[in-house]
């Protein structure tokens, strides 16, 4: 092995987005996996459990181990990725952070400033309010230069991603009424995690969209916290979350109105987008008159962004889509690790 590689642990590595980490990681070159925990799967060989990685040499002589903090320690990984749910990330990020790693947390546990808001909309008080002070928002589009020097980020949620890259620059830009902000959300089924639930097996899924979440989905937290700092105001949005019946993707549209002429929108939202991503390698703008499509996005760390300016109702539609286990994810989290270590952010990740 090259010594020179970043050595990193994938803590909770069984479910799909430590599949999907794993996948990615494996094509990564300037990345080795030293650590993949599961206390299920402890003591099995990695490619049993994802036959799909077999003949990545990386992996092939991997197993899985016990989530024990001194052990991950012990592997010499300077990164740790936390695929784990929320309230349970906190338990291993304070230690491994205490025994000089690194953290990228993909639960939801350190992405709210506010220890209130958490137990708010998670039901419970936070494990660890302690470290929400030294931990950054992982949307490198926004926070690149806090991550980089960051020793924990908290990777943002899925549905977030898709609502934050549309709007944050508009609101930044003054173009949209804080208070009008309608998002209307599709997900892929593997958004709610490798669970046991009846709810989510194919003959449940298929064939049939359904709402959920509604009128307070926990990702509502972190958006309002986001767009309410893009605005400068206190931001509150209505959020209606949608299953569809695909493994990945999610497909977003925001409604909200416009101040001011409506004739000049067009021209102001191109400009908003393209000033705030111009340097942005995995923000597609599509332009006005173009509707994002989960099928180019899934598999790639790419938002995909269009919009239409509807005259009859004076309001701005805008459309996203995104890969909720890449750019909602796990590919998003490595686009941290390459900030982190100074990397291009492109490092890895430009799989088509």
């Amino acid at each position: 092995m090259n010594d020179e590689k970043i050595r990193v642990a994938v803590v909770g590595a069984s479910g799909y987005t430590g599949q999907e980490l794993l996948r990615l990681l494996a094509m990564h070159p300037c990345v080795e996996v030293v650590s993949v925990t599961s206390r299920q799967e402890a003591g099995k060989p990695l490619v049993d459990l994802f036959p799909r990685l077999k003949g990545a040499t990386a992996f092939s002589d991997l197993h899985f181990m016990a989530p024990d903090v001194d052990a991950i320690a012990a592997t010499g990984a300077t990164f740790a990725f936390l695929a784990l749910p929320h309230g349970l990330a906190s338990e291993y990020a304070e230690p491994l952070l205490e025994r000089g790693l690194k953290i990228i947390d993909l639960s939801a546990d350190f992405r709210l400033r506010d220890p209130a808001v958490f137990e708010e909309f998670y039901g419970g008080a936070h494990p660890a309010p302690q470290l929400l002070a030294r931990a950054v928002y992982g949307l490198p589009e926004f926070y690149a230069d806090e991550i980089i020097a960051a020793d924990l980020v908290a990777s943002p949620g899925c549905y977030p991603t898709s609502i934050l890259t549309p709007l944050v620059p508009l609101l930044e830009a003054k173009l949209v009424d804080p208070g009008s902000i309608v998002v209307s959300s599709l997900s892929g089924a593997s958004g709610a995690g490798k669970k046991a639930d009846t709810s989510l097996l194919f003959a449940e899924v298929n064939e049939s969209i359904r709402a959920y979440g509604a009128p307070k989905h926990r990702h509502l937290s972190e958006v309002e916290q986001e767009l309410s700092v893009a605005a400068g105001e206190t931001v509150t949005i209505s959020f209606v979350p949608h299953l569809m019946p695909i493994t990945a993707g999610i497909a977003t549209t925001i409604f909200c109105d416009v101040p001011g002429d409506l004739g000049r929108v067009s021209g102001a939202v191109s400009t908003a987008l393209a000033s705030k991503y111009a340097n942005r390698p995995f923000i597609r703008v599509l332009g006005e008159g173009q509707f994002a499509d989960t099928k180019n996005v899934v598999r790639t760390n790419f938002v995909d962004i269009g919009w239409v300016v509807d005259h009859r109702t004076g309001r701005l539609i805008l459309s996203s889509a995104e890969d909720n286990l890449g750019k909602g994810a796990a590919s998003q989290s490595i686009q941290s690790l390459n900030l982190m270590n100074g990397l291009p952010e492109t490092c890895g990740l430009l799989n088509f």
